[in-house]
């Protein structure tokens, strides 16, 4: 097929994976031993019904409810400590590089040696992710400045798909001509803000960066390369997906660290409501480039749930999407926010043939659905 010179790439991907990780049978032996500490110390309370008693949990409830087996975390310490349940994440000066800039760092030079691009060939660089470790100076500006990137760096926050919607701000700067070559970055650092405490919630996230360089198809020399044919994004408030963290827990004086503040969801509501939407959208944005859902070699799906990935996919093809159609990869990394779609992608695209089509899409709170359209150059 011919190469349109003028259009955007994705032309190098990154993953940087954690050294620590947690299974589901070390998880739920913490929690057990958390709920029945807290039911036996709370006794009496609980018999009178002041106190609601903690529900015990299994490896198998939670394979069952999520597909996850596994998740990678920043830092171990302290997460399967039932007088603590948090990880112990060590406290760095001003002017130590900051642990989210350090995951971020780590996944952006894969990408850039993936790409075969130096620090000088890139004119901006965008953090996106669920949540960042501090509001300013942006975490991007440190990695811009760790990495000696000149240009411009800022950060982005839209939960779940804030990885495909930096994939589309990138993609516009290209097209518009005020960047020729951008570094996407979602440093996931999750499992500070995971309640560790609560059966329904305590096993889904993990931790996780991964990368993007895209840029210009002409200045693209990459092994692996993928012509970005369209993006698309949506928004529908909900508060289904919610978390009440923020710096006006102080004003308020409300409990910084109370059941809300960390992420919390209607997960019945959210399974209802994103999935025909989730497929809707996706459908809508093929329609317009004339291409059929069975046309799609490969489809990147956020990565929440496993159940809501095989209704999805059912819903594009009229059928289960076989596991190479439609990679899992929350098995082993549980749901990592915004990077879920890009580590199914980072491990599954080199096998892919010029002119093959493929689509990567998140959804997550907000709602929010951002879809990228790619075909193999």
């Amino acid at each position: 097929m011919t190469n349109n010179t003028n259009s955007v790439v994705i032309s190098g991907t990154g993953l940087w994976t954690p050294e620590h990780s947690i299974s589901n049978e070390e998880l739920v032996s913490a929690y057990n031993g958390f709920a029945e500490k807290f039911n036996r110390e709370n006794a009496t309370q609980i018999q009178s019904g002041e106190l609601a008693a903690k529900p015990l949990s299994s490896a198998e409830f939670i394979t069952k409810a999520s597909g996850i087996e596994n998740r990678y975390v920043y830092r171990k310490e302290g997460i399967l400590n039932i007088d603590r349940m948090r990880p112990y994440i060590e406290p760095r000066s001003n002017e130590e590089l900051s642990h989210q800039a350090e995951m971020a760092k780590k996944a952006a030079l894969k990408a850039l040696e993936a790409a075969n691009k130096k620090s000088e060939d890139v004119d901006a660089v965008i953090v996106a992710c669920s949540y960042t470790q501090r509001s300013y100076p942006a975490i991007a500006i440190e990695v811009q400045n760790e990495l000696g990137i000149q240009g411009v760096g800022f950060d982005m926050l839209v939960a779940c798909s804030a990885a495909t919607f930096a994939l589309q701000r990138a993609y516009e700067m290209i097209t518009a001509g005020t960047a020729g070559c951008v570094l996407v970055i979602n440093p996931e650092l999750t499992s500070p803000q995971n309640n560790w405490r609560d059966r329904d919630s305590h096993f889904i996230f993990g931790d996780v960066a991964t990368a993007t360089i895209l840029e210009t198809a002409s200045s693209c020399n990459s092994e692996h390369s993928y012509e970005v044919l369209s993006c698309k994004a949506v928004t529908q408030f909900s508060n289904n997906i919610r978390s009440n963290f923020g710096y006006l827990s102080y004003a308020e004086d409300s409990d910084p660290f109370g059941a809300d503040k960390f992420f919390i969801q209607n997960g019945r509501k959210v399974f209802k409501e994103v999935c025909p939407m989730a497929a809707e959208h996706i459908t809508q944005q093929l329609q317009g480039l004339e291409i059929e859902n069975t046309q799609v070699k490969r489809w990147w799906l956020h990565q929440a749930n496993i159940n809501m990935n095989l209704l999805i996919g059912k819903k594009l093809l009229g059928r289960n999407a076989s596991a190479e159609e439609a990679p899992i990869v929350l098995d082993q990394y549980a749901n990592t926010a915004s990077a879920g779609s890009l580590i199914a992608f980072n491990l599954n695209h080199k096998d892919m043939q010029s002119g093959d089509t493929g689509v990567l899409c998140s959804f997550g709170a907000g709602y929010s659905i951002g879809s990228l359209v790619l075909r193999k150059r």
